[in-house]
């Protein structure tokens, strides 16, 4: 049954086959509801096409967010248990204190272009990172734009303060670019695929610094009493990502109708978002404490929190 930005899943207490725990495994704490926050296009899109939480033993209440940074509020305010969100906005969340936990990482499965990138219209005179000096660059704050913007400068030899960055959300953002108010515009799929396909370029491709990782969130809050409807539910969605990857023409038309985007750019999505199960391990660590030293040289955060308290590795890998 569907509500505006909610969205319940009717469950029964059988599961499904080869997936998940039974459901004698749910306590009586857990309240039998787990409550997901949603990038529109990510998750929630993915697990209804492949129908992964049919006959699930709880109930999901999707939450729907343009993008990472509204996601990770929801999660560490406690509205939200889980959510998927890249690797740069979850430390930054977690850095400015609060109080989630990564409890399973994916990493792209191909580093494809214009996936996440730095753009510009198609008549500007911007060519290569050296030349957004000086100029107008949108992004939201803390995001894997924003990381992406401080790796090109990083490799350029060019500090963070040259460039008059303007923190916007996606769709305020997307105005901006195409009004002509911003020289540049550093963000993600799909909204790449959608400048792209309106005229736009990249003068910085991310498939050259390294994608990002993307993470399964929780509130730190909810682990314990929702650690078996946490564990379930990351192995339905494990299931749905090899479910898209294998069909992912069919998961395209269900991401179309979903978020509204055309066929051809929710296909394109997809080939851009594809994903694979990481273990958490010293070189995930290792990662993040790159990002929080490169937000933390900009002066966006004091980075006091020990990157490695972030990680919840008890759930192991999911595959």
């Amino acid at each position: 049954m569907a509500r505006k930005n909610v969205v319940i899943l009717s469950a029964s207490l059988i599961a499904v086959a080869g997936i998940g725990l039974a459901a004698a495994t749910f306590k009586r704490s857990d309240d039998k509801i787990l409550r997901v926050a949603n990038q529109k296009g990510q998750v929630r899109s993915m697990m209804i096409a492949s129908g992964v939480l049919n006959g699930a033993p709880y109930t999901v209440e999707w939450s729907e967010f343009p993008a990472a940074q509204p996601l990770l509020e929801a999660v560490g305010g406690g509205a939200a248990d889980l959510g998927l969100a890249a690797d740069a906005p979850f430390i930054f969340a977690y850095q400015s204190g609060s109080p989630v936990k990564a409890i399973a990482v994916q990493a792209p499965a191909n580093q494809a272009s214009d996936a996440l990138a730095i753009l510009v219209k198609a008549g500007s005179p911007l060519k290569i990172a050296q030349d957004i000096v000086g100029k107008s660059v949108a992004t939201t704050r803390g995001s894997i734009g924003h990381h992406l913007l401080l790796q090109a400068l990083e490799r350029a030899h060019i500090p963070a303060d040259k460039v008059r960055v303007t923190f916007l959300p996606p769709g305020d953002a997307k105005a901006a670019f195409d009004s002509g108010a911003i020289d540049a515009w550093a963000t993600w799929t799909p909204y790449t695929n959608v400048a792209i396909k309106e005229g736009a370029r990249a003068v910085v491709d991310a498939k050259d610094y390294g994608l990002p990782l993307y993470i399964d969130v929780a509130n730190a809050d909810s682990i314990d009493p929702k650690r078996a409807m946490l564990a379930d539910f990351l192995q339905r969605e494990a299931k749905a990502v090899a479910w898209a990857r294998a069909h992912p023409d069919q998961f395209a038309q269900v991401l179309a109708k979903e978020t509204g985007l055309p066929l051809d750019i929710a296909r394109a999505s997809f080939d851009r978002n594809n994903r694979i199960a990481q273990p958490i391990d010293a070189k995930i660590i290792a990662h993040e404490q790159a990002i929080t030293a490169r937000f933390q040289k900009a002066g966006l955060t004091e980075g006091k929190r020990e990157v490695a308290g972030a990680f919840d590795s008890s759930f192991g890998q999911v595959n």
